[in-house]
């Protein structure tokens, strides 16, 4: 009788797999529990062989092991749910993003107060889907670019996970780049550039090989000495009296200019919603969503429209004075800052703060570093049988490399480069957020133990369609140095984004349901 009764089970629980649809599925089913489809970091150690091995050092050693596996519940250790925000607001109060607002004036031709408003609108709404995405990390324990197989099916992810590697390794390189140029400036040169950029990758790799705790430990507190040094910056730049406001303008180049920077501060920062749920897989499942979503949106989008105001502001300087134009035509925004906080001004101390904001840019790369690992496992599921540890190392090792290949040959190059392949971000959401709101209508179209399962999930057909509908709209948009776009010369502006997103989300909507109506997933 109970081998009769087993069968059974059995032959309703087939019944019931087959007829359970994405759109449709009951949230209480059991394959739909706290742990289902997770692992727990000590059974790593199973795995047996070096591999086995190498992650029992790993953990003796409080390092995380895990890559992508789904993060069980009883391991999810992060209580507070403002923990991301601290993590976020740290990436973002660095360099970085002072260059990218520098570009307003520079390259742009916008003035401050056009520069400021334009600054403020796109990077908050860049912000919104990273927050978003975030909110997925203590819902089902996945790691970002592990959860788009929901959106994008199992093997067209790892296109995206492709291009998630690549910008993991490129910003981290310009980041470096940035630091090192300012570390360089620093007594005359007296540091050579490649010493200061080891310095950035070393810092880089003790803090990532330890993992999620350590990142967000050292986070929580590297903003400060950038925060306080920034309001320095501010300080300085008002007393020197090079400080130039401009006025509100009009007209088609204006539009262009707005439009086309306002594309640059959209990328960067829709950037991070590629790794929004990394740093939240830790937060427990009843975590308050609505307090992590606003709490994310505010701690990227403050630093970032902070940052890249007081960017804009201190380019308006070259434009009054020649000393600080040719400091910034010499060593770009690093020699500008140099200018500002050293030549005829603080001196040692001005030199001091230079050495601290350009050390901020460890925080920016931990966050790529960190994540590069789950990018790579993805393309490939060979490369799940290796620990984090070591993709996370190679990983460095690259980034490391490139800088400094580019610092002396082709960084204006790379630069533009790694702003071509920020257009996918585009396509990336306006394919995962209507399949989200539309077709899987909200969380209750899920089924996490689904994420490993190549036949539960969508075949990847109409993201493909979709996609490349997307890269037509980024041809005909774009106004890069690789390309000027057709549309792009009428209009005077980059609309890569922009057409990019709506292409996408045309063929989309088209090509779904008719993939839907034949595989029923």
């Amino acid at each position: 009788m109970a081998e009769v009764s087993l069968a059974n089970d059995i032959e309703k629980s087939e019944t019931t797999a087959k007829k359970r649809q994405i759109y449709d599925v009951n949230t209480e089913d059991s394959s739909d529990s706290l742990n289902a489809g997770a692992i727990h970091e000590k059974d790593l150690i199973k795995r047996g062989g070096f591999i086995g091995k190498f992650h029992a050092v790993a953990l003796k050693y409080r390092m995380e092991a895990r890559g992508i596996e789904r993060v069980p519940e009883d391991e999810r250790f992060d209580k507070s749910v403002y923990s991301p925000a601290y993590f976020w607001w740290a990436v973002n109060m660095v360099l970085s993003p002072v260059s990218i607002g520098a570009l307003g004036v520079s390259a742009y031709g916008l003035s401050f107060w056009d520069s400021a408003l334009t600054i403020f609108f796109f990077t908050i709404l860049g912000t919104i889907p990273a927050a978003f995405y975030s909110t997925f990390g203590p819902e089902f324990g996945l790691r970002q670019m592990h959860l788009s197989r929901f959106w994008f099916g199992h093997n067209f992810t790892k296109v995206f996970g492709f291009f998630q590697t690549i910008a993991c390794v490129g910003w981290s390189a310009l980041n470096t780049i940035f630091a090192a140029e300012m570390l360089h400036s620093v007594n005359g040169g007296a540091l050579p550039a490649w010493t200061a950029m080891l310095i950035i990758a070393l810092a880089t790799t003790i803090l990532t090989l330890f993992g999620y705790r350590t990142v967000h430990m050292y986070e929580k507190y590297a903003w400060i000495p950038a925060f306080v040094i920034f309001f320095i910056i501010i300080a300085r730049l008002k007393l020197s009296g090079a400080f130039t406001a401009g006025v509100l303008s009009t007209g088609k180049a204006e539009v262009g200019g707005v439009l086309s920077f306002g594309a640059t501060l959209f990328g960067s920062a829709t950037g991070w919603g590629a790794y929004g749920a990394d740093f939240c897989v830790y937060q427990k499942k009843d975590a308050n969503k609505t307090k992590l979503f606003w709490s994310v949106l505010f701690a990227i989008a403050f630093p970032l429209i902070f940052t890249g105001i007081l960017g804009a502001a201190c380019m308006t300087a070259t434009l009054a004075n020649p000393a600080f134009e040719q400091q910034y035509n010499d060593n770009g925004i690093g020699g500008l800052i140099y200018g500002i906080l050293v030549t005829d001004s603080l001196h040692g101390f001005g030199q001091f703060c230079v050495v601290l904001l350009a050390l901020s840019t460890i925080a920016c790369n931990c966050a790529n570093i960190y994540s590069i690992a789950f990018s790579i496992q993805i393309v490939s599921h060979h490369f799940t049988k290796i620990p984090r540890i070591i993709l996370t190392f190679i990983g460095i090792c690259a980034f490391f490399g490139i800088s400094m290949g580019a610092y002396y040959d082709f960084e204006t190059y790379m630069e533009n480069f790694m702003n071509l392949i920020g257009y996918w971000l585009a396509i990336y959401e306006a394919i995962s957020l209507p399949e989200h709101f539309f077709f899987r209508r909200g969380l209750k179209g899920y089924v996490v133990d689904d994420v490993n399962r190549k036949e539960r999930l969508p075949p990847g057909w109409a993201s493909m369609i979709a996609f490349c509908c997307g890269v037509a709209g980024i041809v005909v948009g774009m106004n890069q140095i690789w390309w000027v776009g057709p549309l792009a010369k009428l209009t005077l502006a980059d609309l890569g984004f922009e057409l990019a997103f709506g292409f996408t989300l045309v063929a989309y909507a088209v090509a779904r349901p008719i993939e839907y109506h034949y595989y029923k997933r």
